[in-house]
């Protein structure tokens, strides 16, 4: 169960101690403001903390923000929230700068802000693969693709992994390219192609370093962080989900989202 953050009750302090951290800023390009839409009753950023805060594993969880105006939204319904530089680059230095105040957490876990359906058990087996395996310093998350247009979408991530679960490469092209294509491959068992979810685990010294790596060729072609890691020769562990996490990205997602929670 969550408890206050850098409270570790005294029977899990020889586990390794993780913490959620959901990066939340209020500028967003393709819907506006969106953290903070509520026509559900509850701000898209309550949805989220609600979902995370349902995972087993971590022991803390708050919400690093860009400003007063989404903090005051989170702690009015009692949630944790932390003001951070509006200047971060990106949600990883936000959650960066959060880990540096924090050197009794060993993982820290990035919940996007607009993943309101993010289910415990996916937050769950992200720290557990670092749990695991002590040589992977990052893990994230992939889930079957079924559907062709899905597959050719540059705005899907693919991922290809080896028989370790460790990344080999993602992609927004499509990977493995079938030279002869076959329908069959999108029901394959196991799957032939995955979609990358933006979940991320870390441990906190990688965390702390990742942002004064170098930014590789390939991630600034790809525009895709993750590739960082993997040029620089680190290993980054790959969970699967059985259902994708639904991102809150244009507003006919957050429409398609609010007739989803009116339906339950």
């Amino acid at each position: 169960m969550l408890t206050a953050i850098g409270v570790w009750p005294c029977d899990t302090m020889s586990r390794m101690r993780s913490t959620i951290v959901i990066p939340a800023r209020l500028a967003s390009t393709r819907l506006p403001r969106k953290l903070l839409l509520a026509e559900t009753g509850k701000s898209l950023i309550q949805h989220t903390y609600e979902a995370a805060s349902k995972a087993t594993k971590p022991m803390g969880l708050l919400v690093a923000v860009d400003c007063e105006e989404i903090a005051t939204v989170v702690r009015s319904f009692g949630g944790h929230a932390e003001l951070t530089s509006p200047d971060c680059a990106s949600g990883t230095d936000r959650i960066a700068e959060i880990a540096a105040k924090m050197p009794n957490v060993d993982i820290f876990v990035n919940v996007q802000g607009d993943e309101p359906e993010i289910s415990a058990t996916a937050t769950d087996l992200a720290v557990e693969l670092l749990e695991n395996d002590p040589t992977a310093v990052m893990s994230t998350l992939a889930t079957p693709i079924r559907d062709r247009h899905k597959l050719n979408d540059p705005a899907c991530v693919k991922v290809v992994f080896d028989h370790r679960q460790r990344a080999i490469y993602f992609s927004r092209a499509t990977i493995p390219y079938a030279r002869t294509w076959d329908d069959e491959l999108l029901t394959s068992e196991p799957a032939a192609y995955h979609q990358h979810i933006g979940l991320y685990a870390y441990r906190r010294d990688f965390l702390l370093q990742l942002a004064s790596l170098p930014r590789a060729p390939i991630e600034q072609i790809e525009s895709l962080e993750q590739l960082r890691v993997l040029h620089h020769g680190y290993r980054l562990l790959v969970g699967i989900i059985d259902e994708p996490t639904i991102g809150i990205d244009t507003p006919e997602d957050y429409a398609a989202f609010v007739k989803r929670r009116a339906r339950e």
